[in-house]
């Protein structure tokens, strides 16, 4: 049976308009400065070429060894002050930095923000929600349609181990480039798009190159409030052209704040934990003996995921030495009509954002009466049962086994005790009933 929803994304992009319409007025070429054939020859965007880093800990230099200094601060100046140009020019559909946020009173400190801009002008959805895995349609809206102006910089690892910044470099189709874009319809300040190959087309799906260029911004970024963030098709990615977002929010999610319980350490040594008291199953990659163990070990979770069809979302946490791996199934409760309709009607689209805990809300009425209570109903619905999760952890843990440099063993906590149901729903009942009497204040954010 195909699944479908009545749901309409978000605008990404200036040039998101209805493929028929463009057809129509698309006369002698597409005269839009795209990202194209049509328009690449002789354009150039400013280019950051990162330092490829190999400890965890941000590459820590040998003794003797100079460190140099980046010739550009590659958030504050680059992402968030192009970012900022951007904005100054009109290039954003409204100013998310007038939108109300607040931190909801409770446990864990839910953030709630109004954002009615977000659901203007939008348009259909194009791809069936109940396939992880669906072929790149160029016929379909897809970032290569993007304005040159929307695009901050290009982005790609450098060929003699140092950061260099170029102001103006020719776009060069045969290497492959990989690009920072912003979205027009941002979430929060400096929300962009990190599009990696974006001239091969590549459907929304992690591989591991494209996972290790996006904890490589993490880590170029260095601030733990700059988080990155990726919807799989079926858990609220709106393009299916391959992209990860990003933005920089200067408070804590509760997600980070969540307690977690070790499973395994893998041989590559990234320990994988459990989230606790959350309402939203998931797992907790961090550490391995290198940037790369980690950013493999993580693709071969989300690849064993997308190749069994399990929609999910990933959080980069911690300058990318924190990864949350979130299996989830809200979208298939909404085409199977089993989500309540009162949380249908706030129009909110759980993804990585809302369940990492920015709750982004859509109606006035669902802003002022934010609570925790709420915000864990509706986040309870994307979780996998805990059976569901169990099995799904099994696949997952084969699929880091078989491809951990072909060791397929898992070094076992031998303090951790697979827990029963009836404790998991013991934690949770306990865990809601405490989030729902948090008595403080709100803390409105400026």
């Amino acid at each position: 049976m195909m699944l479908r929803i009545k749901r309409v994304p978000t605008v990404v992009s200036n040039y998101q308009k209805d493929e028929a319409e463009e057809g129509a007025r698309r006369v002698g070429g597409c005269g839009r400065n795209c990202l194209n054939q049509c328009c690449i020859p002789g354009a150039k965007l400013p280019l950051y070429a990162f330092k490829k880093l190999n400890k965890i800990d941000g590459d820590k230099e040998l003794p003797g060894s100079e460190k140099r200094e980046p010739p550009v601060a590659f958030l504050d100046s680059l992402l968030l002050g192009e970012w900022e140009d951007r904005m100054q020019r009109g290039l954003f559909r409204y100013d998310v930095t007038a939108c109300e946020t607040k931190v909801i009173p409770g446990q864990f400190g839910f953030i709630a923000q109004l954002n009615e801009g977000r659901h203007l002008k939008k348009r259909p959805t194009e791809f069936r929600v109940d396939k992880v895995l669906q072929p790149f349609d160029g016929n379909k809206f897809n970032l290569t349609k993007v304005g040159q102006e929307e695009v901050l910089f290009q982005f790609e690892a450098s060929e003699d181990g140092e950061v260099h910044f170029i102001p103006s470099a020719p776009i060069e189709p045969e290497n492959t480039p990989s690009v920072v874009a912003i979205n027009v319809s941002p979430i929060e300040y400096g929300h962009v798009l990190l599009i990696p190959r974006i001239l091969e087309h590549l459907p929304q799906r992690i591989d591991h190159e494209s996972f290790l260029l996006a904890l490589h911004m993490a880590a170029e970024a260095g601030n733990p409030y700059f988080r990155l963030g990726y919807n799989s098709l079926g858990a609220f990615a709106t393009i299916n052209h391959l992209h990860f977002q990003a933005y920089y929010l200067a408070v804590t999610f509760p997600i980070e704040k969540a307690p977690t319980k070790k499973i395994t350490v893998s041989d590559a040594g990234v320990k994988v934990s459990e989230l606790l008291n959350y309402p939203v199953r998931g797992l907790v990659f961090e550490g391995g003996n290198t940037l790369q163990d980690l950013s493999n070990t993580v693709s071969d979770a989300c690849i064993c995921l997308q190749e069994n069809n399990i929609p999910y979302n990933v959080l980069i946490s911690d300058s990318g030495k924190r990864i949350f791996l979130l299996p989830q199934c809200y979208a298939e409760k909404q085409a199977l009509g089993e989500v309540r309709a009162e949380l249908l009607d706030t129009q909110v689209n759980p993804a990585v954002w809302e369940i990492s805990g920015h709750m982004v809300l859509k109606r006035k009425k669902d802003y002022e009466e934010a609570s925790d209570e709420n915000a864990w109903k509706l986040l309870a619905e994307v979780s996998l049962s805990e059976g569901r999760f169990q099995e799904v952890n099994a696949l997952i843990f084969e699929a880091i086994a078989s491809g951990d440099n072909g060791n397929a063993n898992l070094l076992e906590d031998p303090e951790v005790k697979p827990r029963s149901h009836e404790e998991v729903d013991v934690i949770n009942t306990s865990s809601h009933a405490a989030m729902v009497t948090g008595t403080q204040q709100c803390l409105v954010l400026q």
